[in-house]
């Protein structure tokens, strides 16, 4: 499962000296053909509403081996969403386009983050790519 939170959508249009000049479709095709190399099948999400990223992680609970998400605005306060990816009980690797961290003070804290495996952050739309492998690596050794 990869999710994208809200306002990605918008990416090629808003920032795109933060975020990058490709358009979320790119960065999706760019996913499904790493998944594709690495044979892993993924769907990909993304929404603008907090609940339907909840919904699409509850209803995906017994269809799906790990979890790669880039929260966006919600990595920062969304207890609702954190809670959502424990109660999946899946690999979870958060990513992010900018590097968080370099940014405004308020983006520094993600309450993601302390749940994931992982974070990518500020590797652009390639973050996605790296998580694709690391996650391949998660599912081959059955731990996280």
């Amino acid at each position: 499962m990869i999710l994208h939170g809200p306002n990605l959508n918008m990416l090629g249009i808003r920032e795109p000296e933060v975020y990058g000049h490709k358009n979320l479709q790119q960065i999706n095709r760019a996913i499904s053909k790493k998944a594709d190399k690495l044979s892993l099948a993924v769907d990909i999400f993304q929404s603008n509403l907090e609940g339907e990223l909840i919904n699409y992680i509850h209803n995906g609970i017994d269809t799906y081996k790990g979890i790669i998400i880039n929260p966006a605005g919600l990595t920062h306060y969304s207890i609702a969403l954190r809670d959502a990816l424990l109660t999946a009980k899946l690999p979870v690797i958060e990513v992010h386009l900018s590097n968080i961290y370099q940014r405004e003070d308020f983006r520094h804290k993600s309450v993601i983050a302390p749940i994931a495996v992982g974070q990518i952050s500020g590797l652009g739309y390639q973050g996605y790519l790296f998580a694709l492998e690391k996650m391949k690596m998660i599912l081959k050794e059955g731990s996280f």
